[in-house]
């Protein structure tokens, strides 16, 4: 495949609360130029990001109450950088977690929790989370190969 560098874009988009809208958010995101330009990998692991940022809010910061997610998408290629805002609870002691892997033992069952910030940490750059006022916002930006 060869890439033909797009120009510099900044994509919005407003998504509801709930899973279906965020499965919606996602392929809306995933089929739009650029990111469905990129290498076949990286549009995956993006997807993996997202999936999982958008899924912990609907989860934990909205927590059964619905509110919408503004997620801004920012291409200067290499570099796509992301930033989710919601106005649900804020992240626990108002930091990310820190998304460490557990020792699993092979007669436990699996533990429930961490393997989606362990990815999100894994697979970006520049991580960072505030809370303002009402809202939140998770900033994070990758690099496409």
């Amino acid at each position: 495949m060869t890439f033909v560098p797009h120009p510099p874009m900044r994509l919005k988009l407003r998504i509801a609360s709930d899973p279906q809208s965020v499965r919606d958010g996602l392929l809306q995101l995933t089929t739009t130029s650029p990111l469905r330009d990129l290498s076949p990998d990286f549009l995956g692991t993006t997807e993996i990001v997202l999936a999982e940022v958008l899924n912990n809010i609907v989860e934990h910061a909205y927590a059964g109450t619905t509110g919408s997610i503004d997620i801004t998408m920012d291409f200067d290629f290499p570099v796509v950088s992301f930033e989710v805002v919601d106005s649900g609870i804020s992240m626990p002691s108002a930091t990310i977690p820190p998304g460490e892997l557990s020792p699993i033992d092979e007669n436990d069952e699996l533990p429930e929790g961490g393997f989606g910030w362990f990815l999100i940490r894994t697979l970006t750059r520049g991580l960072v989370y505030h809370r303002r006022a009402d809202s939140n916002l998770l900033m994070f930006w990758m690099e496409a190969s």
